[in-house]
């Protein structure tokens, strides 16, 4: 049902209303769902790994029974408690963190109602959100991408050794209503309560008007365009819900034998015939527009303008698969440009793999090495991303050809995303092939005109905004200036390169950090 609101309310100006300040109930008010089990599974399984994430799944059935047999009250909170302890004792502060910093924002992002969110972001006062949830799991989604001021919640409890203890801390209606209180203890009573579930009722009766859902959208409301989150981390596709967790648990054996049965095919056969014989393995290439035939280096050594002849193909950047991708397509040897692969990546690679500096005087040398042998491939972005964005081109591609065709990658997979900034990127092949159904389609544009290139006096930067823009509209997606350093200060709080730190002088290493050199020398 739905509360009217007070008359004052309702005939407020629309300057009056957007100054008016809020308070909001995250599950079940500004997000659709009030389940919070999934978000505790994705914390398990990012955080923690598949064991947790099995465990958590098994104890469903019990948390679903204390929530149904006690109603709301104490029993409901005591079921929250179970489901935080087993998703965080034991995990290190810094992972939970992590996760929710980088993987929660998206399933948030995509439950959010927009009529509940009309309401709340068309209020430009103080903005409070209200959950649940341990605070730390919601606070990066509710301050960057709802907009508030503060988040009210419980928090999770540390060790010494600043490892979760599992406990809550804060919890229960009237420590929510007093923090409320306390956050309006010198104004007003706030001008809006959104909500509607036992927890929300402790605070919208100090709420001048209320709004229970199921709302309805208000079409006088002047909210501003909700911020949508550009990048995020994880390896699952889909909701952990109870059912899609265990489709994911049953898949998973399966998964991971089909994976290396398509893995093995692909580096027997030729890789010409990889784009006819992936429907047999359950996966598909799409092909739209129409390759460049292959230049012959023994023809030409170089343009009329002195640009190397091997074609320079400029990709959109979606997973670590898009050069060789583009190599099945093309069925000829196409060189990749890459920032940042691992040793196995680069072992197990059906192509050959260059690997860039960020020196561009070396990187630049390099590249003109590559294109003097024959085609190659390069990812202008530096770094992949997972929604329909373009990062913001490097100009050093426009700078060494004027033979560019820019090529349009993207994919399709169901339950594993093929990518990761805090993982092992070693992994990436394995997660992409491990989807039931692995798509990828691939669109050929035309070659850039002379008059487009360098070559005609354009500048590096306008060569790249270009090839930017008409990728993004064949892609329908959107352009941006954010950069490989954007994406990594976001999801790991580094810049995104990785550098050895030797031992210290005269301390020998011990077994279990040479073997960890050794795994993250192969993986990362």
């Amino acid at each position: 049902m739905t509360m009217p609101t007070s008359s004052s309310t309702a005939a407020a100006s629309p300057r009056a209303r957007r100054s008016r300040s809020v308070v909001a109930e995250l599950e079940g008010a500004l997000l659709r769902s009030a389940d919070t089990f999934p978000y505790f599974m994705l914390v398990a399984f990012e955080a923690s790994g598949l064991p947790r994430f099995v465990l958590l799944l098994a104890l469903w059935p019990l948390l679903r029974l204390l929530e149904l047999g006690a109603g709301p009250g104490r029993r409901r909170d005591l079921a929250l408690r179970a489901a935080a302890f087993v998703a965080t004792v034991g995990v290190p502060r810094a992972e939970v963190e992590a996760v929710s910093r980088a993987v929660l924002p998206k399933f948030m992002a995509d439950d959010v109602d927009p009529a509940a969110w009309a309401a709340f972001g068309s209020c430009e006062g103080k903005r409070v959100v209200v959950t649940r949830m341990p605070r730390v799991m919601v606070e990066r989604f509710a301050k960057e991408h709802l907009g508030a001021h503060a988040v009210v919640g419980c928090d999770l409890e540390y060790s010494r050794l600043r490892r979760s203890t599992g406990l809550l801390k804060g919890a229960g209606l009237e420590a929510v209503a007093a923090r409320v209180r306390a956050l309006f203890a010198g104004d007003d009573r706030p001008d809006l309560g959104i909500g509607g579930s036992e927890m929300a009722r402790s605070f919208l009766t100090f709420c001048q008007g209320q709004l229970r859902p199921p709302f309805t959208a208000d079409h006088e409301t002047n909210a501003p365009p909700f911020r949508p989150v550009i990048f995020h981390d994880g390896r699952l596709v889909c909701r952990p819900t109870p059912f899609m967790s265990l489709v994911i648990l049953l898949w998973l054996p399966l998964g991971v034998l089909v994976a290396f049965v398509r893995i093995a095919v692909g580096l027997m056969v030729p890789i010409r015939t990889i784009p006819y014989i992936a429907p047999v393995f359950g996966g598909a290439v799409i092909i739209h527009g129409r390759a460049p035939p292959p230049v012959r280096v023994s023809d030409a050594a170089t343009d009329d303008g002195g640009s190397p002849s091997g074609v320079l193909f400029v990709c959109t950047h979606r997973t670590l698969m898009d050069p060789v991708v583009l190599a099945t397509v093309l069925g000829r040897r196409v060189a990749a440009l890459t920032y940042s692969i691992s040793r196995l990546s680069e072992i197990l690679s059906p192509i050959p793999t260059v690997r860039l500096t960020r020196d561009r005087d070396v990187d630049a040398a390099r590249m003109r090495a590559e294109l003097a042998r024959g085609d190659v491939a390069v990812c202008p972005e530096g770094t992949t991303c997972r929604e329909p964005f373009l990062l913001r081109f490097s100009k050093l591609f426009a700078e060494l050809s004027d033979s560019i065709v820019p090529v349009a990658m993207n994919y399709r997979v169901g339950l594993f995303h093929p990518t990761t900034a805090r993982g092992w990127k070693a992994m990436d092949p394995i997660f992409f092939f491990m989807n039931p159904r692995p798509v990828y389609e691939v669109t050929f544009l035309n070659q850039l005109p002379a008059e487009a290139t360098c070559a005609a006096g354009k500048s590096p930067v306008d060569v790249a905004n270009y090839v930017q823009r008409i990728l993004a509209a064949t892609l329908g997606f959107e352009c941006t200036t954010l950069t490989r350093k954007d994406k990594y200060t976001v999801l790991a709080g580094n810049d995104g390169i990785v550098n050895a730190k030797p031992a210290a002088a005269g301390k020998p290493a011990s077994w279990q950090s040479r073997v960890k050199e050794v795994l993250g020398f192969l993986l990362h």
